[in-house]
């Protein structure tokens, strides 16, 4: 078979399954977990890895049946949305792909006369020529059992098969005990990922010593290196007497950078840093507070856990403050709206996506409940409960996250009183909710321990002035103070 036919052929059934862009807009995920290796039988529609993109985990299916014909990058690999993660041999009956293991080795002769003059690029972004040199040289080197390895190109050459001595003038230097593999002539290998990972910490590729298979260097690689550049250099003793001690270590010093670690900022992490950043500093923020007495509020959310038309639903503070939030909006509109800066446009919204802020393994994320305005109490309760199971499991969708209006964030389950929260992108408002404690309280003339917490309202002063942002927050403690608003204000 020629080059060309055998090229064809391996297009046909060799299908190549491209990173996609799971959420909207997103550059790159991270492969979490494969859930299929190197020769494992697929169906179309199978699940074959896990991925995170900067809003959450996603499982992606393959659309091909057959037989897994190769792994492109390996888990913890952070990858661009469009490069080929995985490829599928779907006809797998057909016998060994042409120019794939498996197939008879061309003799050495054409190897010689085919090799490249420089290097060639490949799927993951470097030279096939030098790889498959140094490959082919530890197959050869038993029958050299006396000679270590050589980190020269004449002797590389020789153990490669070439039929030309090594030149006199060439000096070949053997190590007699080297403690780590020396780098290897020309351009390091290693993956993209990895090689921007070592841009982004100021490693030369180099000056890293490869631990992967056939001399790759790999992610933990780069970290080790990183590490050693970080540390202090050992001080050099300097020059004394024979008769003079050793001089003592001054007391209460530390090596500060062998008590830190760097992560990596990725994922939802990113995402999250970028957008908050985003937030406060283009819209104005502005935040009011109020301490309101909830004792009311927690009686009901008591007396709801009872009634049967609540059965099987997660009854807490939390629904009643959203649905106070809720009815609130509804008596001021004009809070619910976006700044379109590109238009110079207020947007208003005659719905309300409610956002609620859920802390995760992997982060804060801020999924939301979709026309959250228009749900009544047990339909709010099902998708708040919902909503947070899912997050929790680290599943929610893209989707799930986009579109949102105004925000809860419970920072009292924390035992917090309140806070200044951020924006979301794009929104108009966020309330905090503290903590509720048993606090003395000024009841019907008298000081008695009454349910209190503190509520806090963040919102953009470009759409909603003071006067309108008193008037919500007000209106929200108000209903929680006397929660029978509920039904005489909804």
């Amino acid at each position: 078979m020629t080059t060309g036919t055998a090229g064809a052929a391996n297009a046909q059934r060799i299908r190549e399954f491209k990173m996609p862009d799971v959420g909207e807009g997103l550059t790159e995920a991270e492969i979490l977990k494969w859930y299929v290796k190197t020769g494992d039988t697929v169906t179309d529609g199978q699940v074959v890895c896990e991925v995170e993109t900067a809003k959450a985990a996603v499982e992606l299916p393959i659309p091909y049946d057959g037989v897994v014909h190769a792994l492109n990058f390996d888990e913890g690999t952070t990858v661009d949305v469009g490069t080929v993660i995985i490829s599928v041999d779907t006809d797998p009956g057909a016998g060994p792909v042409a120019g794939q293991p498996g197939e008879a080795a061309a003799p050495a002769a054409t190897e010689e006369e085919a090799e490249p003059q420089g290097r060639q690029a490949v799927l993951v972004g470097y030279g096939a020529a030098p790889a498959s040199t140094k490959r082919r040289a530890r197959k050869v080197q038993s029958a050299f059992p006396a000679q270590p390895e050589s980190v020269t190109t004449g002797l590389q050459a020789e153990l490669n098969g070439r039929t030309a001595p090594v030149p006199a003038a060439t000096p070949v230097i053997v190590p007699a005990a080297p403690a780590a593999p020396a780098p290897a002539a020309g351009r390091p290998l290693a993956k993209p990922p990895v090689r921007k990972l070592a841009k982004d910490l100021g490693i030369d590729l180099a000056t890293v010593v490869p631990t992967g298979a056939d001399g790759i260097i790999t992610r933990d690689d780069v970290y080790a290196a990183a590490t050693a550049a970080a540390a202090p250099p050992a001080a050099v003793p300097a020059v004394a007497e024979v008769s003079a001690p050793a001089a003592a270590a001054p007391v209460g010093t530390f090596d500060a950078a062998a008590r830190e670690r760097r992560v990596p900022v990725k994922g939802v992490r990113k995402a999250t840093a970028q957008a908050m950043v985003a937030s406060a500093f283009t819209a104005p923020h502005v935040t009011e507070f109020i301490t309101v007495d909830v004792t009311r509020t927690m009686k009901l959310v008591q007396e709801l856990k009872q009634d049967p038309d609540m059965a099987g639903l997660r009854v807490n503070p939390l629904l009643l403050v959203a649905k106070a939030f809720l009815v609130a909006l509804k008596r001021h509109p004009e809070v619910n709206a976006a700044w379109d800066e590109a238009h110079q446009e207020i947007v208003y919204k005659d719905y309300v996506n409610l956002g609620i802020a859920a802390a995760t393994p992997r982060g804060l994320i801020v999924p939301n409940i979709k026309d959250a305005g228009a749900k009544a109490l047990p339909q709010l309760a099902a998708e708040l409960g919902e909503l947070v199971a899912t997050a929790r499991e680290g599943k929610t969708s893209p989707a799930a996250m986009s579109g949102g209006t105004v925000t809860i964030t419970n920072v009292g389950v924390f035992g917090v009183d309140t806070g200044t929260p951020i924006l979301n992108p794009g929104e108009s408002a966020i309330l905090a909710f503290g903590a509720v404690k048993l606090q003395p309280w000024v009841h019907k003339g008298e000081v008695k321990p009454r349910h209190v917490t503190t509520l806090a309202l963040s919102f953009d002063h470009r759409l909603i002035d003071g006067e309108l942002g008193s008037k919500l927050l007000a209106d929200i403690a108000a209903i929680l103070e006397r929660p029978k608003r509920l039904i005489t204000w909804g």
